[in-house]
């Protein structure tokens, strides 16, 4: 058999690919990364980096290189018709439930050069101007053709393909898989300023009134930031019927931006744009997989879409570094599908309805808008309850596999498939660390360990590690002397009470899972 140019071809190095990348890399695979482009993003409305992404980066071991260079945003405030209805402070929300209670805004622009840093210490170069025109694949091996940066044409053989190469991937029309949905009629537009006033705070701000809507992200706390906003239909409608359809800062609607005292002093960039939702009809076909926005795309709400990439590719990194590696069977493979197309669906729904909320010129919608939203959302704000809720859904710690074939047992409210809740231990210690090695483990919270456990962990070369009991545990949801093995990515595969040696091997056998 002939020995594959890489283990898994990767097209697209956005960071859903690089993540994917870089998770390989460090497993130990052969990767090729491609990208059609000559260099990473300039520009790009991908700003926000959720508590769920720190926590993977955290695994990597560069998370807090992101967030010494990051702007945590310390509060959102909601502005409605001209007036400030809410401020509440974002280091509330996430207390106790992540190292990372906050949110995080880090341009793509930056964000993409720090991964290609990373994995070339890992040993792999992004493969720029390279372009993957087409691809077959067998029972055996994926071939792929690219063009390479001078023009000529190479033929790759790889395990696998990765399409992490966008909205418009080649991959996924290489496969002629559907990507249903639709596109939301306003146009939007996004622009990196300087600006002063009442939004230079370095906080989160979104104003809505009966047309408009505006969104300001800040990307420091001296004046940068990014407003996404709506550019009124009769302003395109003008544009279009004068034939000049590109539009500028100036074509721009101020009156929003005067009723929040923005003063905008400069403009670096601006851009139009659609919002499309849309999620593929399958992830993956035999050896080919797609993530990211090649998968699915939606509306920019809640800063969800390239950490939505991100968690695709650490979700089939370690499954296939597994498979290859002989440390899983193939058909682990199957469960890349199913858990991650369920969520990417959810969200699309509930993004595209609060989406379609703010932004929509029906009646209903501005009642809403206008009407009940300045009493709900303060009130929403206020209760301790709601704010852990809302940290849990946006920064997605939320995101489960309960359904998944590789989840089984539960202990109370926590069920197998769930994220291993975090628990601090210490003002350098957390439950998270051992997480670093990228491999599975076996977590014990107690104070008697049944010995068959520790033995079983030794013959099968599968790592143990016992955390004495403490009050905390079990508000974070854990269960007193239960045993939790945990997959790769940090999601709990199976949850015993009992912490039985048998029970945990009747899971590892069942799956074929073997270790050291």
């Amino acid at each position: 058999m002939t020995t594959p140019d890489a283990e898994v071809l990767i097209a697209g190095a956005g960071p859903t690919g690089l993540v994917l990348a870089l998770w390989l890399a460090r497993r130990g695979v052969r990767v090729r990364i491609v990208d059609k482009n000559r260099e990473p993003v300039a520009h790009s409305r991908a700003l926000a980096v959720q508590a769920r992404t720190l926590e993977f980066y955290a695994q990597l071991g560069f998370a807090q290189e992101l967030v010494e260079h990051g702007h945590q945003v310390p509060a959102i405030n909601l502005w409605v018709s001209g007036k400030q209805v809410a401020h509440a402070p974002f280091g509330d929300f996430g207390r106790d439930l992540s190292a990372f209670p906050y949110a995080l805004i880090f341009p793509q622009d930056e964000h993409e050069p720090l991964l290609i840093r990373h994995l070339a210490e890992a040993g792999v170069n992004v493969e720029r101007s390279t372009e993957l025109l087409s691809f077959v694949q067998d029972a055996d091996q994926v071939v792929a053709r690219l063009r390479l940066r001078d023009g000529t044409e190479q033929t790759c053989r790889a395990g696998f393909l990765a399409g992490c190469d966008g909205a418009r991937s080649v991959v996924r029309q290489g496969l002629r898989i559907g990507f249903p949905g639709g596109e939301y009629t306003h146009l939007f537009y996004v622009a990196d300023v300087v600006a002063g006033g009442a939004v230079g705070n370095g906080e989160l701000h979104v104003a809505l009134d009966h047309t408009d809507f505006l969104a300001i992200f800040p990307l420091d706390s001296h004046g940068r930031m990014r407003f996404v906003g709506t550019i009124r239909d009769e302003m395109v409608n003008e544009k279009e019927a004068d034939a000049q359809p590109q539009l500028s800062w100036n074509d721009v609607s101020k009156r929003v931006l005067n009723w929040i005292h923005a003063d905008v002093q400069r403009v670096n960039w601006f851009s139009t744009y659609r919002v499309h939702h849309r999620v593929a009809e399958h992830f993956r076909e035999g050896r080919v997989f797609l993530l990211g926005d090649a998968a699915h795309i939606h509306s920019p709400v809640g800063g969800q879409g390239m950490n939505t990439g991100i968690g695709d590719a650490v979700n089939l990194g370690w499954k296939l570094a597994a498979a290859l590696r002989g440390r899983a069977p193939a058909t682990i493979l199957d469960t890349f599908e199913p858990e991650r197309i369920a969520f990417a669906q959810r969200l699309v729904a509930t993004t595209d309805q609060a989406f379609t909320a703010v932004t929509s010129n029906g009646d209903l919608a501005r009642l809403v808008r206008l009407h009940i939203v300045p009493y709900l959302i303060p009130a929403l704000f206020s209760a301790n309850r709601s704010r852990r809720f809302m940290f849990r859904t946006v920064s997605q710690i939320a995101i489960n596999y309960r359904s998944s074939d590789l989840s089984e047992g539960r202990t109370g409210k926590l069920h197998a498939g769930d994220r291993l809740p975090w628990v601090k231990l210490s003002d350098e210690a957390d439950n998270f660390a051992p997480l670093t090695s990228l491999d599975w483990q076996v977590h014990y919270y107690g104070n008697a360990l049944c010995p068959d456990i520790r033995r079983l962990c030794t013959q099968r070369g599968l790592a143990l590690h016992t955390f004495a009991w403490q009050a905390q545990f079990a508000e974070q949801g854990l269960r007193e002397n239960a045993a939790y093995l945990i997959r790769p990515d940090g999601y709990v595969a199976l949850a015993d009470p009992a912490a039985k040696a048998r029970t945990l091997a009747e899971f590892l056998d069942s799956h074929g899972l073997t270790f050291g």
